[in-house]
């Protein structure tokens, strides 16, 4: 199952919300991954440019958009940011196939 990693924003109105009434959003996020057919495999708040990230799994990349689309209409994030992830192996694998390519020719070639 494909993997994805999604990166957020909290928005004021929203960082001012959980302050006021601190709550783990960890089980929310679970019950979404769930709800697509996916699943949470980590969830992390962090300082920086983004407030959190999210690594799941979901059935294909249509759930996975399913989920940010979701996500966004809740007005609660200033950024989404999502990432299909894949192993060093899936990436040889991209490697290998990509070398196969002999038709595509750069631009002003």
């Amino acid at each position: 199952m494909p993997k994805y990693l999604t990166l957020f924003s909290f928005k004021g109105e929203a960082m001012a919300a959980l302050i006021e009434n601190p709550s783990n959003r960890e089980e929310a996020v679970r019950k979404l991954a769930e709800s697509i057919g996916g699943s949470l495999e980590a969830y992390y708040l962090m300082f920086g440019q983004y407030d959190g990230c999210v690594i799941y799994d979901a059935p294909d990349s249509a759930s996975a958009a399913v989920t940010v689309v979701a996500v966004t209409s809740s007005g609660a994030f200033s950024r989404l940011e999502t990432h299909e992830l894949m192993t060093a192996d899936q990436f040889l694998e991209i490697l290998s196939r990509a070398k196969t390519i002999t038709s595509y020719k750069p631009p002003g070639s």
